[in-house]
């Protein structure tokens, strides 16, 4: 039996209890319009099977009746969900969303939050983070084994129902959007432009990356710059490395290809990051391996061209990688003025826990913040309790684990990698860590 009441952060997820109903309440405590809600019920693509898996107040249920509004006012709604219809419905999550009126935004919406409850299990998360968005996911609920997992996403999106609805494949008239929302996206768009070029300076002292093999690693890169702005955050200036799990257990996702793709997901933010848009990476079992820098004019096969499987699988050994990416940024190439940021990829099997914390406790004076990602469902020992280590310096690590990172939209992977480390950025200066 889990805890019975839960709350969670901005991309953690947990186990549901088993139950035959579950209520699902968005509400906030006030708001300068009602709180519009909704329900996507979408499949494993992340598309509504038809527009009749939309669920909102004027199609109060899907045809299988798994999932019902109840209850709607102002600024709070209630869904009811039956378990035991919805795992026989052709679906895989049911996503919970907000908007406003046209003209208003989250920016002045209090204590947002998605509560749900499973007999005497209370899960609960709170959106803190809101600002000029017009729409927010709440969270998702999630088929997951024989039973439900629910994760905290906390997304926004600019331009209300009819971006967020047709991003989910709910087709939207034109004509639905108000002239007052066409002109809140107008001026969001000009706002945007601004913003564009004030910074053109800075751009324009950044050497132009060649042309070749960067359309998508540009396409990335644009939406890892959106997850900042988003987040009010200002251009991020930081070397960055990624640390890849390759023991016996990883073999599928390197055969499958995916951790190519995680590869390329992650050089779109050296490209957003440093000044020559490099990548540093290593892959680690037993033994570990400190592979060439890449940038994305070489992207293509990397995972392929720089590391044969077999030659170093078997076992997890976290400790001599992380000892050789602490010796790199602070004996080999230190730089005291930009942060560090290391992703850090293990599918489990975490043992070393006095190794780990030590090494994790001793580099927190130093500017590398680790972001640990957990693949599949696994044992990940120490990294599960990362912020609650104590006798650091400053809190310079995080963790949240995946079921399934294939799966998983770069809009989401994107905010939830760029959760903390800003607000390092800002703690570490403020502690005198970066110069």
């Amino acid at each position: 039996m889990t805890d019975s009441f839960i709350q969670l952060n901005t991309g953690q997820n947990t186990n549901i209890n088993e139950c035959a109903q579950l209520q699902v309440t968005i509400k906030c405590t006030s708001a300068p319009s009602a709180l519009d809600v909704s329900c996507f019920m979408v499949n494993e693509a992340g598309k509504v099977p038809s527009d009749d898996y939309f669920v909102f107040y004027n199609q109060k249920a899907d045809p299988h009746q798994s999932v019902l509004l109840q209850q709607v006012e102002d600024w709070q709604s209630t869904f009811v969900l039956d378990t035991h219809k919805l795992r026989q419905a052709s679906v895989e999550k049911c996503v919970f969303t907000a908007t406003l009126d046209a003209g208003h935004t989250f920016a002045n919406v209090r204590t947002c939050q998605a509560v749900v409850q499973a007999g005497s299990q209370q899960i609960t998360y709170e959106i803190t983070q809101a600002t000029a968005e017009t729409a927010l996911i709440f969270i998702e609920v999630y088929k997951h084994r024989d039973g439900f997992k629910v994760r905290a996403i906390g997304r926004g999106f600019f331009g209300g129902l009819k971006p967020l609805a047709e991003s989910y494949g709910v087709e939207i008239e034109s004509n639905d959007a108000s002239e007052a929302e066409q002109a809140l996206i107008q001026a969001q768009a000009e706002v945007a432009a601004s913003s564009s070029q004030t910074t053109a300076p800075v751009a324009e002292s950044v050497p132009s990356p060649p042309p070749l093999n960067l359309t998508k690693i540009d396409l990335l890169k644009h939406k890892v710059t959106l997850s900042l702005q988003k987040k009010k955050v200002e251009p991020i200036q930081a070397r960055v490395a990624v640390v890849f799990d390759a023991s016996g257990s990883m073999y599928h996702l390197y055969r499958k290809g995916i951790v190519q793709e995680a590869f390329e997901r992650i050089l779109a933010i050296a490209s957003a990051f440093d000044d020559n848009g490099e990548l540093d990476v290593w892959f680690f079992a037993k033994d570990f391996l400190r592979a060439p820098s890449v940038t994305a004019q070489d992207f293509e096969n990397y995972i392929t061209r720089t590391y044969t499987l077999g030659s170093k699988g078997g076992t997890n050994n976290e400790p001599p990688v992380i000892q050789d990416v602490i010796r790199k940024y602070t004996v080999e190439e230190p730089n005291v003025k930009i942060p560090t940021y290391i992703i850090f990829f293990s599918d489990g099997g975490v043992s070393q826990k006095g190794k780990i914390s030590k090494l994790i406790t001793e580099s927190s004076t130093k500017n590398l913040f680790w972001q640990f990602v957990g693949l599949g469902r696994a044992n990940y020992g120490v990294l599960e309790n990362l912020d609650e280590m104590k006798g650091r310096f400053i809190d310079n690590a995080n963790f949240f684990a995946l079921d399934d990172i294939s799966k998983i939209s770069d809009e989401e992977l994107y905010d939830r990698l760029l959760n903390e480390f800003p607000s390092w950025i800002k703690e570490a200066r403020a502690k005198g860590i970066l110069g």
